[in-house]
């Protein structure tokens, strides 16, 4: 009788953690963010952050929104808002609060990013 090879063991893909794992079960950000408040960060930051930080943190090497970085990481608004908060409490991402007139352009990426959602 021949011996079974045992299977193989699961990849970790990031995807396959429950999304408020990554929170450590925290619901609640420490910052107000909208969901049209831009974030950007730059390549020297991303030298500071964990993996998980790090991907998030790619996606705002060019300003984006929350909704867009929530879309892109197909992960829960909650949870995006949690982990987003944790970035700029650590000084890895800048916030860009929207002025007074809407930006067209913006609305049309957070639109776009919340019907991939």
């Amino acid at each position: 009788m021949q011996e079974e090879d045992p299977p193989p063991a699961p990849a970790r893909d990031s995807s396959l953690i429950r999304p408020y794992a990554r929170t450590g079960g925290r619901t609640t950000a420490r910052h107000d963010l909208r969901l049209e408040t831009l974030l950007s960060t730059d390549e020297d930051r991303l030298y500071h952050a964990n993996n998980d930080q790090a991907a998030m943190m790619r996606l705002c090497l060019q300003p984006r929104s929350v909704a867009e970085i929530s879309a892109l990481m197909k992960i829960p608004l909650g949870v995006t808002r949690v982990l987003l908060s944790d970035l700029i409490t650590l000084n890895l991402v800048a916030v860009h609060e929207p002025g007074d007139k809407p930006n067209m352009a913006l609305l049309e990426r957070v639109l776009s990013g919340l019907r991939r959602l």
